[in-house]
């Protein structure tokens, strides 16, 4: 494929957003401090370790911001965490439920990480979500995750019609949101009623984001003049470009059999290119879908929650799915 000129940019000072908030100035300088050492890269053991501390410390911040019930369930021999509001699932809910799909780089997540992605939707939207501790790479491979979010849907439809079920997740969960939706409709299954990826989705990345995010975040742009047409990630390896159930929004037929699909991220994130290349598939195929970006704001942002925008994330979630969810699939 002919490729264009290659740019070199200038150098330049970027300043924080003027969109955003104080208090969501004062959380990317906590960000800034929170970031990964660079002796945990490459080693999966530390890498565990440190994002479990860290996901500890997110769910911290989320359990003073919003009160819930968990419970830890086995659900079709898959680990679950049922998450519901204090006081209770609202009336209009009873018959909805969320599945959440973690994010973590396909490598961790499961635990905390998983609640600080369902506790702030439960509590918002007043409704059950279940969190699944679908298995990681790279002791597993693709289509592992899919498997055990099928499972776990497979057996929420003994007690939810599908229309009334809707699948979210951020990152890592947001590409497996779409796989897994894929993978369901293979099984003959009724696809669920809607569906969110957030800062990343059924494809793979592309675009500008993923040179310009991290040298927004300081670090080394990919040194790579064209981007792989697959994730670099274990988890996908062997895993072909054209697989329509791997790579759905790549896949015409897949893109239009998507239910209603919310695409979320921060305009700093590396995955925001690719959102917005999905949403414009998902639109031309006649999806209804939905694109809210966050400007100057970085990779899964709400994971920290202490800030309006954050807020601002949590209740558009909820009120995309109170809109869909209930509505027959296509």
């Amino acid at each position: 494929m002919a490729q264009g000129p290659v740019q070199q940019v200038a150098g330049f000072t970027l300043p924080p957003s003027n969109q955003l908030s104080d208090a969501a100035r004062r959380v990317l300088a906590r960000m800034d401090a929170a970031t990964a050492p660079d002796t945990v890269k490459g080693d999966i053991a530390r890498q565990r370790a440190f994002y479990g501390k860290w996901n500890d410390d997110r769910l911290a911040e989320m359990q003073r911001r919003f009160r819930t019930s968990i419970r830890h369930e086995i659900l079709s021999g898959v680990g679950v965490d049922t998450v519901e509001p204090e006081g209770g699932v609202a009336p209009g809910n009873a018959a909805r439920v969320l599945i959440n799909v973690h994010g973590g780089a396909f490598l961790w997540g499961a635990g905390s990480g998983a609640l600080v992605e369902a506790i702030p939707i439960a509590a918002t939207m007043r409704v059950r979500v279940v969190t699944v501790d679908y298995r990681l790479a790279p002791e597993h491979h693709y289509p592992a995750a899919s498997e055990d979010v099928t499972a776990v849907y497979r057996e929420l439809l003994k007690r939810y019609r599908p229309e009334n079920i809707g699948i979210y997740g951020c990152s890592a969960g947001g590409i497996i949101t779409a796989q897994a939706t894929a993978w369901i409709g293979k099984q003959g299954l009724p696809r669920p009623g809607a569906i969110g990826t957030f800062c990343g989705t059924g494809a793979a990345y592309s675009g500008d984001s993923p040179y310009l995010a991290p040298a927004l975040a300081g670090d080394a742009p990919p040194a790579i003049p064209v981007l792989p047409a697959t994730l670099p990630v274990s988890y996908m390896e062997g895993v072909p470009a054209n697989d329509p159930i791997a790579y759905p929004l790549s896949s015409d037929a897949q893109t239009k059999a998507m239910p209603p699909t919310l695409l979320l991220a921060g305009g700093r994130d590396f995955a925001v290119s690719t959102l917005t290349l999905a949403h414009r598939r998902l639109a031309a195929a006649g999806v209804d879908s939905e694109l809210q970006l966050f400007d100057g704001l970085p990779h899964a942002f709400f994971m920290w929650p202490d800030m309006p925008e954050s807020d601002e994330a949590f209740a558009t979630i909820a009120r995309f799915f109170d809109t869909h969810l209930g509505r027959r699939p296509r």
